[in-house]
């Protein structure tokens, strides 16, 4: 999953407004995030099989730090924690814990089972909708689509950067997706995880954007 985790933090800005999207963002690709920099630092490991599955070449091969059920739990409760206490709101605190391990949730319905539940010989999950290109990117761009869907009839720009760089965003999510999905397989791991780290640019995309919209 990659654009659906985005679309759960537009999706979910109306249920405490002052969270800014970026926050959103961090919290719903936590693991995504950490996860390209466990590869450099040669913590986790994929390998690269073109042909494994229609949507995706990745082989998983051991990633319980960023991307175990346990794992994205206590991130989110570390994450909920760090936000309650700088923000001194712990409704706010609350959704931004509860959204970390719904990555995991999402990333159960696209992975073959090879996610798994907590440290060492964890049983996998997953339900291989990444075998289905037409089913992937359909609930990809579906989800995205519905996620904006929300943000936007409960927010409004403030100014022209608040309307444009809404757009470009997406537009954004968009072509890194498609070209992703389409395209051909990485080259290398090494080529992967620094790819990957393009997410941090979009969560600072999100912080300025929501920046420059109100809720309405």
């Amino acid at each position: 999953m990659f654009l659906g985790h985005f679309g759960v933090g537009l999706g979910t800005k109306p249920l405490q407004p002052r969270v800014s999207l970026g926050t959103l963002f961090l919290a719903t690709q936590l693991a995504d995030l950490l996860w390209p920099t466990l590869l450099l630092l040669g913590v986790e490991r994929v390998e690269i099989r073109p042909g494994l599955l229609a949507a995706s070449p990745l082989d998983f091969v051991y990633y319980p730090f960023s991307h175990s059920l346990l794992a994205e739990v206590v991130l989110g409760i570390a994450l909920g924690l760090a936000y309650g206490l700088i923000r001194r709101n712990w409704l706010e605190a609350l959704l931004v814990g509860l959204l970390v391990p719904s990555h995991w949730l999402l990333d159960l319905i696209m992975h073959r089972p090879d996610l798994p539940l907590y440290f060492g010989q964890s049983p996998k999950a997953g339900l291989g909708l990444w075998g289905n290109l037409p089913a992937t990117l359909l609930l990809e761009l579906g989800s995205l689509a519905v996620g904006l869907w929300v943000y936007l009839r409960h927010t409004r720009a403030r100014n022209r950067t608040g309307r444009f760089a809404l757009w470009g965003m997406i537009a954004f999510l968009v072509l890194v997706y498609v070209g992703g999905a389409l395209g051909p397989a990485p080259a290398s791991v090494a080529a992967l995880a620094w790819s990957a780290q393009i997410l941090w640019l979009v969560v600072a995309l999100g912080y300025w954007v929501d920046a420059n919209r109100e809720s309405v």
